[in-house]
């Protein structure tokens, strides 16, 4: 972009009164995203080779901008916890709210397939807290895996493919920061558990529950080679440990569901080793998609 280019794109940008309103979240995203990594950028190029006053004024221009856009954001997801946690809307409600500020599509196979994160990502990050992410103060065993936040469309996904009843309850194996368990009773309102090694991630999920007042919503700090799923009927793992550990977790989790039906979900890497797990079957063709969430079922025994 040139330097009269970009000041054209600051001045429509500045302008544009439709970005100031809450449900502009996903255009203001795309604005903000597109000055934090391709504009600035840009103007830092720029001011390489050039001192121009004019530069310098542009991108202080557009870091205004992006802090004007962000603090937007913020009064919204501040504004729309305190109706979640007043009003209590899931399921039903809670959907509506992601299709009033998002423009997703679950049944985009090639987009549900895709690494990384999106929009919706974003809006659900922001949504459920404004707490500083804690440092994780507990050292990994080999085979645990770093944590890594589930996408939220496959989290949509799941909701769809796993077709809830009241009773049932969720599960989900090495819950990092709570958002793939909230998001699931958001969305349906059943009973969702999160079992998290990580102390600190523990904490954050629980004061995240208790911010929104969900109060079917819980996280334990504990081994999930030691926890107890007699509870649960559908559970999940976006690949928190491969190897030895899964296995340990494979064999707990087949001898407390034995004699009644359950559904597991997986994501990621540790899908290739469930495969071999010869007590579950998949309603649906399982690859090695890294990307691709699959569904087992329980063989009654």
């Amino acid at each position: 972009m040139t330097i009269t280019e970009i000041q054209q794109y600051i001045e429509e940008i500045e302008k544009d009164a439709f970005l100031l309103e809450g449900k502009a979240f996903d255009k203001r995203t795309d604005v903000i995203d597109f000055i934090d990594f391709q504009l600035m950028e840009r103007l830092n190029t720029l001011l390489q080779t050039n001192t121009f006053a004019e530069i310098i004024s542009l991108k202080t221009r557009a870091e205004k901008l992006v802090l004007q856009l962000e603090e937007i954001d913020k009064s919204l997801f501040k504004k729309l916890r305190q109706e979640i946690c007043i009003q209590k809307i899931i399921a039903p409600g809670f959907l509506n709210i992601l299709h009033e500020y998002i423009d997703f599509d679950i049944h985009d196979s090639i987009k549900q397939q895709e690494a990384g994160y999106d929009n919706l990502d974003i809006f659900i990050n922001g949504l459920i807290s404004a707490a500083a992410i804690p440092a994780q103060s507990k050292t990994l065993e080999p085979g645990m895996v770093f944590y890594q936040k589930t996408p939220a469309r496959i989290i949509l996904e799941l909701v769809e493919k796993a077709n809830f009843k009241p009773d049932d309850v969720f599960i989900d194996l090495g819950s990092g920061l709570g958002q793939a368990t909230i998001l699931v009773h958001l969305l349906t309102g059943i009973t969702a558990k999160g079992i998290e090694y990580e102390p600190a991630f523990c904490d954050y999920a629980n004061n995240c529950a208790a911010e929104l007042n969900l109060q079917n919503v819980t996280f334990i700090n504990a081994d999930a080679r030691e926890t107890d799923y007699t509870e649960g009927t559908v559970f999940f793992m976006f690949t928190p440990f491969l190897d030895a550990i899964l296995s340990d977790v494979m064999k707990r989790l087949r001898n407390q569901t034995a004699g009644r039906k359950i559904k597991l979900f997986t994501y990621g890497p540790l899908t290739a080793q469930i495969l071999k797990e010869n007590w579950l079957t998949s309603p649906e063709d399982v690859d090695n998609n890294l990307y691709k969430l699959a569904m087992f079922t329980n063989i009654p025994a």
